[in-house]
């Protein structure tokens, strides 16, 4: 069974799978979120064989709902409309700056000089698959660690 996880942002949409056992996440790429989303997660889904959909639930550090839940929860509503998929929310906290924390630990956000602009967003498209992997992980654990 494979998943995709997703990092809904106002911007841009984060995307990670799962292999297919549903075991580990992976960052997969990063779509513009405009009036094309929903075809564009629809079509992902079909291409990679996708089961079940994750996204990421946003809250503050009070436990509050962030600003853009609303639109959130409106994106997963449309996604039911067009996807015969079960989709979930997985709660996330900080995992954009977890992701960039990781990247810069592995050495994949080291200071570039030439480009700066480009470097810096292409730094944060990372982070954002990047953060999709890790709200997806964090489902996949949860999910198996409950079956075993």
């Amino acid at each position: 069974m494979r998943f995709l996880g997703i990092d809904y942002g106002s911007k841009r949409v984060g995307l990670s799978l799962s292999d297919e056992e549903g075991s580990f996440a992976f960052p997969y790429k990063i779509i513009k979120n405009d009036l094309g989303l929903v075809d564009t997660v629809h079509n992902i889904c079909g291409e990679e064989e996708v089961s079940a959909i994750v996204i990421g639930e946003s809250h503050n550090s009070e436990g509050e709902r962030n600003k853009i839940m609303g639109s959130m929860e409106e994106f997963k509503h449309n996604l039911e409309g067009e996807l015969e998929l079960p989709i979930y929310f997985e709660k996330e906290f900080m995992t954009t700056v977890h992701a960039r924390e990781l990247l810069k630990q592995t050495g994949h956000a080291g200071k570039e000089i030439n480009n700066a602009k480009k470097v810096v967003k292409d730094k944060q498209e990372q982070a954002d698959a990047s953060a999709a992997a890790l709200i997806l992980q964090r489902y996949l654990d949860r999910k198996n660690n409950k079956d075993n």
